[in-house]
């Protein structure tokens, strides 16, 4: 009997424990794996497709090991299936440090603390619980969230997070520092729930409703409604702002042999529930495309959005920085209710891990700086467009690609970039 060809008679799960090998008590509920399944009862058995199955298990992030050991069923001509499956410890704690790219001065610029308790399985239903605190020199955030990558009963791959947040950020994008070196920093509480779900291999959107209360103080905690130029730091004149807003996202994200593709489009409706609620509408954009030609690499970004209605000023777009026109300061090119950034780099091999970059950004508010209640680019003298250039390295880790960049602006000014990850 050629078991590739034969048809699936039944499938049957084993655990098997992490250190030994032998059978256990698994904590994944069997229909949790099962409906990962493309292989079914009643079909033709696939090599390649028992394949894929091992590898959408193994991205499900709960299982160590999975494989597929297929058995003839009795002389019926029919194949039975066993799934051998080593899950992963569920939860724990964990500690680290990063760099948040929001602080620019200071004996400790940037360096961030963290803690976080995850569950990866809650339930043996792989939803997930994740609870983290960071902490900095001056911003922090605690945020808890709760995620069930799909939706018990529904056939859509349908996804539902809930998330609730509350944080404390830097103001220096937007409004600058307050005299005597003082910190302004913007505290949000946050909380929402959003539903995503795939639409096609390449295509997924997600919707959501997300409440904000935000407001600036100082840094002995103190609300404060202007700052040291007497622009407001809320829309409602009050020491708080608060808005319900109503998200709908569309991702499209395509990878190919000779590059990637990924366009993000995303809108926010503010939805005046209240009379003292902010109504406005945010729309942001943002496309990349990779492209690779011998040894070289051409990545080239473009990103753009604007603000209608009422919004407070600490959250327009802030344009300048380390994921923005390099050579700049976080938010040093201008801040406005509308605004445009391209960028354009080559990245070659240099040597193991190592490749070297160059690149050239360019952003502009395109005129909008004004606009922006209270004009706290126009205050602080800032140019609203603006480019840079310069050369850095990647180096790969476990995190993602470490960014060490040098860059040079349209002002004359020089500047050292250091990021995580890929560029937003």
């Amino acid at each position: 009997m050629q078991v590739s060809e034969a048809e699936v008679n039944n499938i049957t799960i084993r655990f098997l424990d992490r250190k030994t090998g032998e059978p256990t008590t698994g904590k994944t509920r069997p229909e949790t794996i099962l409906r990962q399944l493309t292989t079914k009862k009643g079909q033709v058995y696939s090599l390649l497709q028992g394949r894929r199955d091992v590898e959408t298990l193994l991205a499900m992030g709960i299982m160590e090991d999975v494989s597929i050991i297929p058995q003839p069923a009795g002389d019926t001509g029919k194949v039975d299936l066993l799934l051998n499956v080593v899950e992963r410890v569920s939860g724990g704690f964990s500690a680290g440090g990063g760099i948040s790219s929001g602080i620019t001065s200071g004996p400790l610029s940037g360096l961030v603390g963290s803690f976080a308790y995850s569950h990866r399985n809650v339930f043996g239903r792989n939803q997930k619980l994740n609870m983290s605190w960071e902490r900095g020199q001056v911003d922090s955030i605690f945020r808890i969230n709760y995620t069930d990558p799909w939706i018990e009963g529904d056939d859509k791959r349908t996804s539902r997070s809930i998330m609730v947040q509350n944080s404390r950020t830097p103001g220096t994008l937007v409004h600058g520092n307050l005299p005597q070196n003082s910190n302004l920093t913007v505290g949000r509480v946050t909380a929402g729930i959003e539903f995503s779900r795939p639409y096609s291999p390449k295509w997924s959107g997600t919707t959501g409703i997300i409440y904000q209360r935000a407001g600036a103080r100082d840094e002995r905690g103190n609300p404060i409604i202007k700052d040291f130029f007497s622009s407001p730091l809320t829309a409602s004149g009050n020491a708080h702002d608060e808005v319900l807003l109503a998200k709908l996202e569309a991702v499209y994200t395509d990878s190919g042999d000779s590059g990637s593709s990924m366009l993000v489009l995303n809108v926010e409706q503010g939805l005046p529930v209240l009379p003292e609620w902010l109504s406005f509408t945010r729309g942001n954009a943002r496309t990349r495309k990779g492209l690779e030609i011998g040894p070289f690499r051409f990545l080239f970004s473009l990103s753009g959005g604007h603000v209608r209605g009422n919004f407070p000023p600490h959250e327009a777009f802030a344009i300048g920085g380390t994921n923005s026109v390099r050579g700049y300061e976080e938010g040093a090119v201008g801040s406005g209710r509308s605004y445009v950034v391209g960028s354009g780099e080559t990245s070659f091999p240099m040597f193991g891990a190592i490749d070297g970059v160059l690149f050239a950004d360019y952003g502009s508010d395109l005129g909008s700086g004004p606009t922006v209640p209270g004009d706290p680019a126009g205050a602080r003298l800032k140019p609203g467009s603006g480019y840079g250039y310069g050369v850095g390295i990647r180096v790969d880790s476990p995190l993602g690609p470490l960014r060490l960049e040098y860059a040079f602006n349209d002002r004359q000014a020089r500047r050292f970039h250091f990021g995580v990850g890929h560029r937003n």
